[in-house]
């Protein structure tokens, strides 16, 4: 399993940024996939968990609203759609594979065993 993000740079507060992962050998619709971020200092923070039978978005209470996430299955591709990005934003945003015991938004990264190298949110003015 590999996946790959993208998507990430410096945005000004208030901005907006789609954040691509693209997986290769697993396909995407076959098991949930969860959204990440790691702030500096901070433990790793789930966000975003997709289903992998119809695609539905479970969010962390502290992005519900702002963070929207998707899926293509044509070319096996997650989204992380986020908006009116404040400056606590910023981090190492990654997706993750696995089997965690529920479809939440704040899933536990221990659940998720395949990983992609993240890519880097700055929110600064």
């Amino acid at each position: 399993v590999q996946l790959l993000e993208s998507g990430g740079g410096l945005v000004q507060p208030g901005g907006s940024l789609r954040l691509s992962c693209v997986a290769s050998g697993y396909t995407l619709h076959d098991g949930p996939l969860g959204w990440f971020r790691q702030a500096p200092g901070k433990e790793r923070e789930g966000l975003a968990c997709i289903s992998p039978s119809d695609g539905n978005a479970f969010y962390a209470d502290s992005v519900k609203g702002r963070f929207t996430s998707s899926r293509d299955n044509a070319k096996n591709t997650a989204y992380l759609q986020i908006n009116s990005l404040k400056p606590d934003d910023t981090a190492i945003y990654s997706c993750a594979v696995g089997d965690p015991p529920a479809m939440a938004g704040d899933s536990l990264p221990a659940d998720f065993a395949s990983w992609g190298q993240g890519t880097q949110v700055t929110v600064s003015s």
